[in-house]
């Protein structure tokens, strides 16, 4: 009964795991056609979208007490997060970014709902998230030197580190909000609740894109007399992305984080982190037939060793 259970708890975070994939080939394309800051702030608009039909439609919407813990979270995860990462990707490149993201948000979050929550994990637990996150490591690292300056590379790994303290952080302001919700009797489902993250996630990218966007019009008045044809060429740059930025609402903010969210309910985050962290593996056969991008035989064995230990890690009391 209890390896059931434990089985059951895992499908959540694996299906997070396929659809993250799939979110971060969408996600590479989406940045090369629009830049990091447009595509992230597209993609969790129309997510927003999604998840508001549900959670006004089916849900709870935005009542709730455990909501500004929710909100909290999103601005974390979402905001600071998400952002992040948009930003580390141009200059690390995606396999150093997600390698620093998820190999560093799944301990972070795991000590931290240790010392805040003092949810506790078994010494098997704890032996196979380290292989899990041994395996993203050994098919990740970069073969070869980056081709960035140092500026660069410092804000890239700061950025990555950002970006993995919003995953981890985040992932454990939700299991709180989910403890307050069940001790007021008031249980919400993970699309709901990654609606009301996403509300906070949202106007966090929006603030910070229009920041930026005002501060390079600033930079260079020379922008200003070719508005129009500028106006132009966004939106044929936008109806062009418009297929991706759909493919990748859906599978990453959207039913991904749902599935994130559902996994959150019921397994802690020290469980759930190091599945999700197999993620950019699963990348691979998503790149090798959208992409054409052959791995390595590093990655396929390092690819191996990460889904063995995350097979053990389900069936582990």
């Amino acid at each position: 009964m209890a390896d059931q259970e434990t089985s059951a708890a895992m499908v959540p975070a694996f299906l997070s795991t396929i659809l993250f994939s799939l979110s971060a080939v969408s996600a590479n394309r989406l940045a090369k056609m629009l830049g990091g800051l447009e595509a992230n702030f597209l993609r969790i608009t129309l997510a927003a979208l999604f998840l508001a039909a549900w959670a006004h439609s089916f849900g709870q919407g935005v009542s709730g007490e455990a909501l500004p813990m929710f909100l909290l979270s999103g601005c974390v995860g979402f905001g600071l997060g998400d952002t992040a990462l948009y930003q580390a990707l141009p200059r690390l490149g995606s396999r150093l970014s997600v390698l620093l993201v998820h190999c560093f948000a799944a301990p972070f979050a795991a000590l931290t709902e240790w010392l805040w929550l003092g949810t506790t994990l078994t010494p098997g637990q704890i032996c196979w998230s380290l292989v899990i996150l041994g395996g993203v490591s050994m098919a990740l690292v970069p073969g070869t030197h980056l081709n960035a300056t140092r500026r660069s590379l410092f804000l890239g790994i700061l950025y990555g580190l950002l970006a993995a303290f919003g995953q981890g952080f985040g992932a454990v302001l939700s299991r709180k909000a989910y403890l307050i919700a069940k001790m007021a009797g008031d249980p919400i489902d993970g699309l709901t609740a990654a609606y009301q993250r996403i509300l906070a996630g949202w106007l966090l990218a929006a603030v910070f894109l229009f920041a930026v966007r005002h501060a390079a019009k600033l930079k260079t008045a020379s922008d200003l007399p070719s508005a129009a044809g500028g106006a132009l060429r966004i939106w044929k740059q936008w109806r062009g992305a418009g297929p991706w930025i759909l493919v990748n609402a859906l599978s990453g903010p959207t039913l991904g984080v749902g599935c994130y969210q559902w996994a959150l309910l019921t397994t802690p985050t020290g469980i759930v982190l190091p599945i999700v962290a197999i993620a950019p593996l699963v990348v691979i056969p998503f790149a090798r037939f959208m992409e054409g991008e052959q791995p390595s035989l590093r990655s396929l064995l390092g690819g191996g060793i990460a889904v063995a230990a995350a097979v053990g890690l389900a069936l582990a009391r």
